[in-house]
C-alpha cells in the first residue's frame, strides 16, 4: 500500500532535519535549513514588493475582536478562527481553576474570552487601520504577518501557524483588477526564477455552510481569485503558494474606506505563502541544500 504523500514528504522534512516535530498536527519547529531558505525567500519577495514603493507596515499576530468581526471571517470560516482568552478571577476562582487542572478536568472553561483574536490573514488590519477614511486614492501596504488557522493537518504545507507576505492595494476599482494582474505575471516569474514549476489558476476559498458554497461558486465564477500553485507534497493536487486576489469592495465597504470622489474603495493583495514556498523548494530540489542547483543557490545566498 502507498504512502500518503503528505505523510511522506513530512517524514523526508523531518528525517533530514528541516522541521521539527510537535504534539500537535500542523505545529512544527524550523531547523536551520529551513530558516535559511526561508531567510532567502523573504529576502527576494520583499525586494519584488519594495519595486512598487509601498509603505511598510508590520502588526502583531493578534486582532481585536471587533475589528475582527467586520472582516466577516467569523462567518466565512468559524473552523479555521482562534480566540484569545484568559484567566480574569481572583484568589479563589484561581483556588477553583486550580483543583480543576489537579483533577484532570476542562480548567479551560474556566478562562474568559479577551478582546484579541489570532490574525487569520496579515492584510486584516490595514483595513482597520484605514477605517473610515474618505481620501484613499491607489495607495499600497507592504506587510508581513504570523497567521494562524486551526487546521491541524499531516499536509506539510498547511500549518496552523505559517507567515504571510502581502502587498495591499486599495484604491479605484480598475486599479484593484490591474493590481491583481500584474501580479499575477510578476509571481509566476519570481517563483519560476527559483526553479519551480509553477502555474496560475483560477481559485475559490471554502467557505463554510451551504451559503459559503454558493459563495464559493461565485468567486470562481467571477475570476476573483487566481492562486500561484506548485507541488509541495502531491503533485496530483498542486498546492497554492502565492495568492492573487480582487476583494471588490467587500472588505473596504465593512470598513467605511472611500476615495476622494466619495466612492466606496476597492482593494486587491498578493499573498506569499512563505512557508509553502519553501516546502516547494525542498519539493523541487530536495532536502540536502548543497546539492540544490547553483542559480538557485545563488539567488537564495548571495
Amino acid at each position: 500500500m502507498d504512502l500518503d504523500p503528505y505523510i511522506e514528504f513530512r517524514d523526508r522534512l523531518l528525517d533530514a532535519g528541516v522541521i521539527v516535530a510537535s504534539p500537535v498536527r500542523g505545529l512544527y519547529g524550523k531547523a536551520r535549513p529551513f530558516v535559511e531558505v526561508y531567510d532567502g525567500v523573504e529576502r527576494l519577495v520583499s525586494a519584488e514588493v519594495s519595486l512598487d514603493r509601498p509603505e511598510l507596515f508590520r502588526f502583531p499576530p493578534f486582532i481585536p475582536r471587533d475589528m475582527y468581526l467586520r472582516t466577516d471571517y467569523l462567518r466565512s470560516f468559524p473552523d479555521l478562527i482562534g480566540s484569545v482568552h484568559s484567566f480574569t478571577g481572583d484568589d479563589r476562582e484561581h483556588a477553583a481553576l486550580l483543583n480543576v487542572l489537579d483533577d484532570g478536568g476542562d480548567w479551560g472553561a474556566e478562562l474568559s474570552t479577551t478582546d484579541l483574536m489570532l490574525l487569520p490573514a496579515a492584510c486584516y488590519p490595514v483595513y482597520g487601520m484605514l477605517s473610515g477614511r474618505t481620501d484613499v486614492d491607489g495607495r499600497r501596504f507592504d506587510v508581513l504577518g504570523t497567521c494562524f488557522r486551526h487546521e491541524g493537518s499531516d499536509d506539510p504545507a498547511r500549518l496552523m501557524s505559517f507567515h504571510q507576505h502581502e502587498q495591499v492595494y486599495v484604491g479605484t476599482e480598475d486599479g484593484a483588477l490591474e493590481f491583481r494582474d500584474d501580479w499575477i505575471d510578476r509571481s509566476v516569474a519570481l517563483m519560476g526564477s527559483l526553479g519551480l514549476d509553477v502555474r496560475p489558476e483560477v481559485a475559490n476559498d471554502p467557505f463554510f455552510g451551504r451559503a459559503g458554497k454558493m459563495l464559493s461558486r461565485s468567486q470562481r465564477e467571477s475570476a476573483l481569485k487566481f492562486e500561484i500553485v506548485a507541488t509541495v507534497a502531491n503533485a496530483d493536487k498542486p498546492t497554492a503558494i502565492v495568492s492573487c486576489n480582487c476583494h471588490r469592495d467587500h472588505l473596504t465597504n465593512a470598513f467605511e474606506i472611500t476615495g476622494t470622489d466619495g466612492a466606496v474603495a476597492h482593494s486587491a493583495c498578493v499573498g506569499f505563502g512563505m512557508e509553502r514556498i519553501v516546502g516547494a523548494l525542498f519539493s523541487q530540489h530536495g532536502m540536502d541544500l548543497a546539492a540544490w542547483p547553483s542559480d538557485v543557490r545563488d539567488r537564495l545566498f548571495p
